[in-house]
């Protein structure tokens, strides 16, 4: 019998309604573009300015790791705060990352091999080139997603939860994430599917990853929100790496937390309750520290870390040509609907 036709694939608001937010400049030449869809909430969560279709949903990917890192302390899971903010990480697998990994599953009574997380070589590139001139393959441990894998087998061995099914969206743990994160984003998952690493990614739209962001970084301390916002503060270093745009964005920026994703998402949550949330179209993340930058300083937020975001040069013969930077978000953009 001859195969079933696949279904139409169709492109979602939040892709095809967004607008022009980089240029890519060269020898004063807009040679490309990016753009976007921006959500920014304020501190009651409601949606306070949009670029693109904001309540569209997307799969924030690594951007939801904080929500799913309160899940785990919602279901009893205890950590230390630099292995609490590798929970949340995208770790860029320095030693001390991979340290804090072995040390996380350890104190659990696990080992590597319990790691179900795709084999990779370290996220930086540095790291990377060590790591293969000491004659390394890829393996669970080094993939950027390892301090998530071995929180979440932590939880389940609290829980008495099965430790070999643990990526499986039916299991408790990953059920139990999807209530949280609709809980925090204030909307339920709208679609699930398969991370990089393996794990399920649940989708929300961008002004609900804006909304829990806000929340979490507003949080009180002793409730589980609020203790994975202060691990991320006091251990940036952890949450990305020594050399990352993220990790210089959180220590550079008083009250914010921020997560970057896979497919250029990100997210930041300051301690007044508002929230940001943005998703580069095209995937690329070049333009997503520009762009973010832009919208926090719209915002009003003071950081040192700017110039590290903008730090963006095109490159021609090995010097600098041109630069990306940021388009249409000024304090002129309309509040309350879609620039």
């Amino acid at each position: 019998m001859p195969a079933e036709p696949a279904p139409p694939v169709t492109t979602p608001p939040a892709l095809a309604e967004a607008p022009v937010v980089a240029h890519v400049t060269r020898g004063g030449v807009v040679e490309s573009v990016h753009r976007a869809s921006i959500a920014v909430t304020g501190p009651n969560g409601v949606l306070t300015a949009a670029w693109g279709a904001a309540e569209d949903p997307v799969f924030p990917r690594s951007s939801n790791k904080p929500l799913q890192a309160a899940a785990m302390l919602r279901a009893g899971l205890e950590l230390p705060p630099h292995h609490l903010a590798l929970a949340s990480a995208s770790h860029s697998a320095e030693p001390f990352h991979l340290d804090a990994v072995r040390d996380m599953l350890a104190a659990a009574g696990l080992t590597e091999a319990d790691l179900q997380n795709t084999p990779d070589l370290p996220y930086e590139p540095g790291e990377r080139d060590v790591w293969i001139a000491a004659g390394r393959t890829a393996r669970p441990l080094a993939q950027n997603c390892s301090g998530k894998h071995a929180a979440m087998l932590a939880t389940c061995r609290v829980n008495g939860w099965d430790l070999t099914t643990y990526r499986d969206a039916g299991h408790p743990l990953q059920r139990l994430m999807a209530d949280t994160i609709a809980d925090l984003a204030g909307e339920p998952v709208a679609a699930t599917a398969v991370d990089g690493c393996g794990a399920p990614v649940m989708a929300i739209s961008l002004a609900g990853l804006a909304r829990a962001f806000g929340r979490i970084a507003a949080a009180g301390p002793d409730t589980p929100e609020g203790t994975v916002a202060a691990a991320m503060r006091a251990h940036p270093e952890y949450v990305g790496g020594t050399r990352r745009d993220v990790t210089a964005l959180i220590r550079g920026t008083d009250g914010l937390i921020a997560k970057d994703g896979a497919e250029a998402v990100y997210a930041a949550g300051l301690d007044d309750g508002r929230g940001v949330a943005l998703k580069i179209t095209d995937g690329s993340q070049r333009a997503r520290p520009v762009v973010l930058a832009a919208v926090l300083r719209q915002l009003g937020v003071r950081s040192s870390a700017y110039d590290r975001l903008e730090d963006a040069p095109v490159l021609g013969h090995g010097r600098p040509v041109g630069s990306i930077v940021a388009v249409g978000i000024s304090p002129e953009t309309p509040v309350g609907g879609r620039a």
